[in-house]
C-alpha cells in the first residue's frame, strides 16, 4: 500500500515568558516534536538574547533521542518544546541530563522528574523478569511501513532483526514469531499458550504492557 506523509506544522508560538528562561540553567539544549521543529529557531535566538549558550538538538521521538545525545556532553539540561512527557522521557532517560518541558499551548514549562525516571526503570526491570521466568516466548516482527523498511531506520532495524534471529536459536525457551502489519494487543490473547512478548518493532510499543518486552533489553542485560 502506497502512503503519503504531510509534516504537520503548527503556527503556534513558541517562545518562553522572560520567568521562566530565568528557571532555565546557562546552558541549554533544544529538541521537539515535528510540529515545532521549523520554529526552533526563534527560541534559540530568544534565548542567546537572554545570556544562555543555546545548541540546536533538532528533532525527537518517542523511541528515539540521538541527536539529543549528540549534546549531552555539552549542555547542562534539555528544553523539549510540545507536549505531554512521551518524548521528553525518552531524552531524560538516554542522555541522564535534566529535561524541561515547554507546552506552548498551555504556556506551562514542567521537568521529568527523578521519580518519573525511577518507575520507568522499574518497570522495564518488571518486563525483563517476566521474560527471564517465561518457557514460551512470542517474537513480534512488524511489516509495518517505517518499522520495517524505513531507510532512515533501517541500520537500527536491521540489527533488531539479527537479534531476533539470535533468540530464535536460543534453547533455553520455546520461541516462536508473529509477523504483522498493525499491531492490537487484542490480538494477542488469542495466543494463551505465550507467556511473553517480545517487541522488535519501536521500542514504545511495549510501554504500560506488562507482558511485553523490548528486545534491545534482553540483549542489553544479559550483556550480548
Amino acid at each position: 500500500m502506497k502512503t503519503f506523509f504531510i509534516h504537520a506544522k503548527s503556527n503556534a508560538s513558541i517562545l518562553l515568558p522572560d520567568k521562566e528562561i530565568d528557571t532555565l540553567p546557562r546552558k541549554i539544549a533544544l529538541v521537539t516534536n515535528i510540529q515545532h521543529l521549523h520554529k526552533l529557531g526563534e527560541l534559540k535566538k530568544q534565548l542567546a538574547e537572554k545570556g544562555k549558550e543555546v545548541y540546536l538538538a533538532g528533532q525527537i521521538l518517542g523511541c528515539r533521542a540521538e541527536s539529543a545525545a549528540k549534546f549531552e556532553d555539552k549542555a547542562d539540561a534539555f528544553l523539549y518544546v510540545g507536549s505531554g512527557e512521551f518524548h521528553p522521557l525518552k531524552v531524560a532517560m538516554q542522555t541522564n541530563k535534566p529535561v524541561y518541558c515547554w507546552n506552548p499551548a498551555s504556556e506551562k514549562i514542567g521537568k521529568i522528574s527523578e521519580q518519573k525516571k525511577a518507575e520507568y526503570l522499574d518497570y522495564k526491570q518488571r518486563q525483563l523478569n517476566l521474560f527471564l521466568n517465561a518457557q514460551k516466548v512470542g517474537i513480534l516482527i512488524s511489516a509495518k511501513t517505517g518499522q520495517s523498511d524505513n531507510k532512515i531506520n533501517s541500520p537500527s532495524i536491521e540489527l533488531k532483526m539479527k537479534k531476533a534471529l539470535q533468540l530464535k536459536t536460543r534453547k533455553d525457551k520455546e520461541y516462536y514469531l508473529f509477523a504483522f502489519d498493525t499491531l492490537s494487543i487484542q490480538e494477542l490473547e488469542n495466543f494463551t499458550f505465550i507467556d511473553c512478548w517480545v517487541n522488535t518493532a519501536c521500542s514504545r510499543i511495549a510501554d504500560e504492557k506488562i507482558n511485553i518486552v523490548n528486545i534491545d533489553d534482553i540483549f542489553s542485560s544479559s550483556g550480548t
